[in-house]
């Protein structure tokens, strides 16, 4: 990884802002509370009785053999940073489930992950998660060997035994990570869970408030010292990265930090 400020500089070199919504949005919008019919049949309803709030429904298009979609709101919300905290303890509440399903049918990794824009891979602006069910450890996870350099970076934010930060080793602008201040292992099993989602998407209401409509990706790294890694998608992976493997950063972590830190 390369910091490199001047590249902010140049001319689009924050190209990736997202468009408003289209007009059309609300009316085509196939998670809405009463549309329940345009997805695939449920595989979980929260509460289980009465009018839901969280849905998880195997995904249209599959990726992989397990592969749910959980809606986060029947309300048309855009982003996981609109869910309030309540909300937010339901969707781990969902992942905890569904994970706990997928080790019973022989999955014992699940990947959850939040997309948000068209850039970073979402189809749909309803906020919305995924899960993956997976036979065999990642490989990002084996590659992280003894998680020893989870908490270090610059510190933006603590809160109930977790720490919203910027990884020195941050790639993207505004790249940050969610994780428990002591090590842990299981976060899908975490009662931490729902605090992190809750401190992820504080972090997304602060990125927005320096990048509106900035896209991002969002996802639980479930190793040897569990932690919610959130990248936005405001700069562009051109040969450099994708060539060498070294990724050129044109914002430090530091000044990062300090600015999100408002």
């Amino acid at each position: 990884m390369v910091i490199a400020p001047r590249r902010a500089e140049r001319p689009g070199a924050f190209p990736n802002l997202e468009p408003p919504a289209a007009p059309d949005e609300l009316d085509t919008c196939p998670f809405c509370a009463g549309r329940e019919e345009r997805t695939p049949p449920e595989t979980l309803r929260l509460p289980s009785a009465g009018a839901w709030q969280v849905r998880v429904v195997p995904n249209l298009f599959p990726a992989f053999e397990g592969h749910e979609v959980v809606v986060h709101t029947p309300e048309h919300l855009r982003s996981i940073g609109d869910l309030s905290d309540g909300a937010l303890a339901l969707v781990a509440e969902a992942w905890r489930s569904r994970a706990e399903a997928a080790r019973a049918a022989g999955f014992p990794y699940v990947h959850a992950l939040v997309n948000e824009g068209r850039v970073a891979g979402s189809s749909l602006p309803h906020t919305h998660s995924q899960l993956v069910w997976l036979r065999e450890l990642p490989p990002a996870i084996v590659a992280e060997g003894d998680a020893s350099a989870v908490l270090d970076g610059e510190v933006v934010l603590e809160r109930g035994g977790l720490v919203l930060l910027c990884p020195s080793s941050s790639h993207a602008p505004y790249e940050m990570r969610v994780a428990p201040m002591e090590r842990a292992v299981g976060g899908l099993q975490s009662p931490k869970l729902g605090g992190a989602l809750a401190l992820a998407a504080e972090a997304v209401r602060r990125l927005r408030s320096l990048e509106p409509g900035a896209p991002l990706n969002l996802w639980l790294h479930d190793g040897p010292w569990w932690h919610i890694d959130l990248v936005p998608r405001l700069t562009v992976s051109a040969g450099i990265e994708l060539g060498s493997g070294i990724y050129v950063n044109p914002l430090p972590p530091a000044e990062a930090a300090r600015r999100l830190g408002l």
